[in-house]
């Protein structure tokens, strides 16, 4: 069975019988329950417009949430790529850090064993040149030590007989 619309109300017709109701009465009422039923009708036309925009507008905000999550779960999924990108190239950097830092130290300590060396080098040249210096200077006080000196200092020299000596000039 249809549901009821305003027309089929207001084109009712009822049969006739024997001390019935009054007519104009009836007639009246029917207008009247035609009228609040139009109103109940466009109520509810109106009402479910309503639902219809806001089930539209929730499935766009659903649309809009689904979206928001996707992008989260896609920012999340990038942050982490980012995290691990990060954490492996701070771990190249710091190994590089570490097999250059052994190589400064072997090259520090291969050249702090040279200079070790050159200094010992050096410690033997000056002991060998002071040796030499001393033997140098010894010679030399011996020289002046000498007897020769107080001889040559006691030697007399006749400078009269010198002066026999010299050529005559004219």
């Amino acid at each position: 069975m249809m549901p009821l619309s305003p027309l089929d109300i207001h084109n009712k017709d009822f049969s006739r019988g024997f001390r019935g109701y009054d007519e104009d009465e009836v007639n009246e009422f029917l207008d009247h329950v035609m009228r609040d039923y139009e109103l109940v009708l466009r109520e509810k036309k109106e009402l479910e417009e309503k639902l219809n925009n806001h089930t539209e507008r929730l499935g766009h905000f659903t649309t809009i949430e689904e979206t928001l999550n996707k992008s989260i779960v896609v920012a999340q999924e990038a942050a982490e790529e980012v995290k691990r990108n990060a954490n492996k190239e701070a771990k190249l950097i710091v190994k590089e850090a570490e097999k250059n830092a052994d190589r400064i130290v072997n090259e520090s300590l291969t050249k702090a064993r040279k200079i070790a060396l050159e200094i010992e080098d050096l410690k033997k040249q000056s002991k060998v040149f002071r040796t030499r210096f001393r033997m140098l200077i010894e010679a030399q006080l011996d020289l002046i030590n000498n007897d020769d000196w107080d001889e040559l200092m006691e030697y007399d020299l006749d400078t009269e007989e010198l002066k026999s000596l010299e050529p005559e000039h004219d």
